[in-house]
Parts: structure tokens; C-alpha cells; sequence
């Protein structure tokens, strides 16, 4: 779910569900071929906008700027993989876990 890229960032797998009533993390799903981080967003998926606000929203939860987080996999589809630049792995895994 969450791996170094051996860039001095993360790549962090993704499960998106756009137009939800806010944007919020919301927890793990198990699927298989591995974990994948639920995210919701309130943004609809047309036009970049959904993936704008996951970047958005993770770059938050990170405290990197949203420049930092970009989508690299998956950019149409709601299973998603984002790089965060500036960030190690056991950090995210704790600030995206909520603790």
C-alpha cells in the first residue's frame, strides 16, 4: 500500500471514490494483489478534478504542499498509485493511518 520509490518519496496505493459528501480518508481495504488506502473525495471525476482533489487531500494529511503528490498510475480509473516527494515511508504510514 505504501512503498519507497527509491526517490526520496512514497508511492501510496489508492481506492478513490469521487463525489462523496466530503473529503476524508477511510481506512484500508484489503483487495487482492495488495492493500489499497479508501480515500473519498467530493470533487467528480470529470476533467482532473477528482485526482486534483485526492492530491490535494493527501498532500494535507502528509503536510507536503499538493505540488509534492502527483497521480502515476491509474489516472482514469478510481484505483490509483500517487508519489509524495519529501516524505519517508514510516511517516506517511502514520499520518495517513491517523496517528
Amino acid at each position: 500500500m505504501i512503498r519507497d520509490d527509491g526517490q526520496g518519496g512514497v508511492l501510496i496505493d489508492l481506492k478513490v471514490v469521487p463525489g462523496a459528501r466530503r473529503d476524508a480518508i477511510a481506512g484500508v481495504l484489503d483487495m487482492p494483489g495488495g492493500g489499497r488506502l479508501k480515500v473519498r473525495v467530493s470533487a467528480p471525476p470529470e476533467g482532473g478534478r477528482a485526482n486534483k482533489a485526492v492530491c490535494r487531500l493527501i498532500a494535507g494529511a502528509l503536510g507536503v504542499r499538493a505540488a509534492a503528490v502527483g497521480v502515476v498510475a491509474g489516472a482514469s480509473s478510481p484505483e490509483k498509485t500517487v508519489r509524495a516527494v519529501g516524505v519517508g515511508v514510516e511517516d506517511a504510514a502514520r499520518a495517513l493511518s491517523g496517528g
